[in-house]
């Protein structure tokens, strides 16, 4: 089963940098897509970024341009650089694999990481 670490999470300004890294083991993670996903209090967790295995990025709209994925093979580690960061980036970010159409209620029950904290003050 595959274990994903999460790590890099703080609190950190409005219009501030973060980057986050996640360790992958228990998957083959040279041949998957990888992504980013984040759940705010009392919302769904949603994707946020994803990589392939070739390294084309997708981002949701309210990210695209500020932050940044990518991914280390040879670490089997993908990593999320989060620039001029808003207080609507506020949430727990977790990784996992790319998932296209992403369903919280479908993906649930999957294993996950406990995730890290990301916190913006205005």
């Amino acid at each position: 089963q595959v274990q994903l670490v999460e790590s890099g999470g703080g609190l950190v300004q409005a219009g501030g940098t973060l980057r986050l890294s996640c360790k992958v083991s228990g998957a083959r993670f040279e041949i998957n897509a990888w992504a980013w996903y984040r759940q705010a209090p009392g919302k769904q967790r949603d994707l946020v970024a994803g990589i392939g295995e070739h390294g084309y990025s997708t981002y949701v709209e309210s990210v695209n341009g500020r932050f940044i994925i990518s991914r280390d093979n040879a670490k089997n580690t993908v990593y999320l650089l989060m620039n001029n960061m808003k207080p609507e980036d506020t949430a727990v970010y977790y990784c996992n694999f790319y998932y296209d159409g992403f369903d919280w209620g479908v993906h649930a029950n999957d294993a996950w990481g406990q995730g890290t904290q990301v916190s913006v003050s205005s």
